[in-house]
């Protein structure tokens, strides 16, 4: 990569966190390898299936697509975070207890989408559900148990 690396300065989880990094890699790496924050997942790297979705300042997007640059001085939650709130939790319990993850490359993906609709939406119905979740592709569960398993988080 062409270009100074910068001294990229945000907060992941809650915790103030810095990595030197050149200011076009994708939020994706900088999470993965500088941060070593594996939860986030790639799949497609075009921002296509939804597996490294992350939470930047609030808003669902895909890491794979964000600059790194863009993250300066903001908070991001990735799904390493999503146990630290009473929702992200509960949805992590239905995907094991339901069998909604299976090889676990979409489920932070997926988790994080969930969580996302149960802020805006706290009793969603299938169709919101599904709706959520459309930017998530799963190849394992047929997407059945993964709903599910919202449905039985959200309750």
């Amino acid at each position: 990569m062409a270009g100074e690396k910068i001294s990229l300065k945000m907060r992941v989880n809650g915790e103030a966190r810095e990595a030197h990094v050149y200011p076009m890699a994708r939020l994706l790496d900088v999470l993965r390898v500088d941060l070593g924050l594996t939860g986030t997942k790639e799949g497609c790297g075009e921002g296509e299936c939804g597996a490294c979705a992350v939470m930047l300042e609030g808003r669902l997007v895909c890491s794979c697509l964000v600059p790194a640059a863009q993250a300066a001085g903001r908070e991001i939650r990735t799904i390493e975070g999503a146990a630290d709130t009473p929702r992200g939790r509960a949805l992590q319990e239905a995907f094991v207890r339901l069998g909604g993850a299976q090889c676990g490359i979409c489920t932070p993906g997926m988790i994080l989408a969930a969580a996302d609709l149960l802020e805006r939406t706290p009793n969603p119905s299938l169709d919101e559900v599904r709706t959520a979740l459309a930017g998530n592709l799963c190849r394992c569960t047929g997407y059945k148990r993964i709903y599910d398993s919202v449905l039985e988080a959200a309750r």
